[in-house]
């Protein structure tokens, strides 16, 4: 990797858009319809790979409820995410899919999805609309820093330089690294100083204690209808359990909270614990109730099966968990219903993570996604140091950030954004 001098913006130069995923790629349609000369380099043999790996289970595109409540969904970088959604929102991304022949619905869910529900037939339609704008794609180009002040790319075993009147990286994280996503961006502007915490697993599995007799009875079987809880969150929803642990929406959504527990060992006895409520419409005191209803002759497995209800996984589940005092009553087995205490030991890599949090700090950027102390070099995407869970909140802010960066780069060249000094 090279970084021998920061970005020196060319006026003679196309706009270089390094990384062809979504973010990158609505950056080029915004600056193209504008009129300008854009040229994107990819280092893969082929656009957008992560795009389409994500539609192959239903391209979920965004979440149609109200908007006041994305907030919660990007946590601590929520004031800046939803400073792009108020450029490119949800509606403004269902029209822009429409547009191109994706024809949008909302599932039982609340997202949204393109009636094909998969990705290819909008990435092509994408695509051709790009070429018809004039924008040039240049595959298995990889950026490898600044030499002389112009971008420099290998391809085929050979270095160009390619002076550029402005840049947007739009390289990705580091999750699903083999379609693309290396962190080389990060290290490259790394290089020039530009700060940002290192790449983490987001909306990933979490690694529980299981025994051998559980994971061979059960792995594969889902959790339904129960409450996640870690901390002071709590999250209604799915989950699956697998060989190593839990996955699933509902454990996703809980990433932040996972990740500090396992830094902290919040428990104060070594061990981070996940709480599982198997009956979360249901209080302790009814569930009490009906278990002292239930015959006393029964085993305690019966009991439960017949008065809470529970099926074979679940009550293997409580297995899972430390065994209750000798002679523990049945507010005590109603209590360990409503939180089955199980032991964190692990998150699954970045390997395994559909998304991740970490990259640039927002604070180091303008509010149009420039460098504040490089005029001229823009970021975009999931390169930024933002999360969010699944549900078609990732995509909406990546897409909507290659749409501020454009329109950032946009007013920088006609002179309309001042640069403002780093914090």
């Amino acid at each position: 990797m090279i970084s021998s001098s920061a970005f020196q913006p060319d006026p003679a130069g196309p706009v270089v858009i390094i990384g062809a995923g979504p973010s990158g790629l609505m950056a080029a349609e915004r600056l193209s319809g504008a009129g300008l000369e854009v040229a994107i380099h990819e280092r893969m043999p082929s656009p957008a790979r992560k795009f389409l790996m994500a539609g192959r289970g239903g391209l979920n595109l965004t979440h149609s409820e109200p908007v006041d409540r994305f907030p919660a969904r990007y946590g601590e970088a929520a004031s800046g995410v939803m400073d792009w959604l108020s450029r490119f929102g949800p509606q403004d991304l269902r029209d822009w899919a429409d547009g191109l022949g994706a024809d949008t619905f909302v599932g039982s869910s609340g997202r949204v999805f393109p009636r094909a529900m998969k990705a290819s037939p909008l990435l092509r339609a994408w695509l051709q609309r790009l070429q018809d704008q004039g924008v040039t794609l240049h595959t298995g180009s990889r950026w490898v820093g600044f030499e002389d002040g112009a971008p420099l790319f290998e391809q085929t075993g050979e270095r160009r330089r390619i002076p550029a009147r402005a840049v947007v990286v739009a390289t990705g994280g580091t999750s699903w690294p083999r379609l693309g996503s290396d962190g080389q961006g990060r290290a490259v502007l790394a290089e020039l100083g530009v700060p940002g915490p290192d790449f983490r697993p987001a909306n990933v599995g979490v690694q529980l204690d299981w025994s051998a007799e559980f994971v061979a009875a059960h792995a594969g079987q889902p959790l339904k209808a129960v409450a996640l809880t870690i901390g002071r969150r709590r999250v209604r929803g799915e989950a699956m359990v697998t060989r190593y642990g839990l996955e699933g929406g509902a454990v996703y959504a809980l990433g932040p909270e996972l990740r500090e527990a396992l830094a902290r060992k919040s428990d104060g006895d070594g061990v981070a614990r996940l709480y599982v409520d198997l009956r979360p419409s249901e209080t302790a005191e009814a569930l009490a109730a009906r278990l002292a209803k239930a015959p006393s002759s029964l085993s305690q497995a019966n009991r439960l099966r017949r008065a809470a209800r529970l099926r074979p996984v679940e009550l293997a589940l409580l297995r899972q968990a430390p065994p209750l005092p000798s002679g523990a009553d049945d507010r005590a087995l109603a209590e360990r219903l409503k939180g089955v205490p199980l032991a964190i030991t692990g998150l699954q890599g970045l390997e395994r993570a559909i998304s991740s949090a970490g990259g640039i700090d927002l604070a180091v950027l303008t509010p149009g996604l420039m460098v504040a102390d490089h005029p001229g070099l823009f970021v975009a995407g999931e390169l930024l140091d933002w999360e969010a869970p699944t549900g078609g909140y990732l995509l909406q802010a990546v897409m909507a950030s290659g749409v501020v960066a454009a329109d950032g780069l946009l007013d920088w060249i006609a002179g309309a954004a001042p640069v403002r000094e780093a914090e």
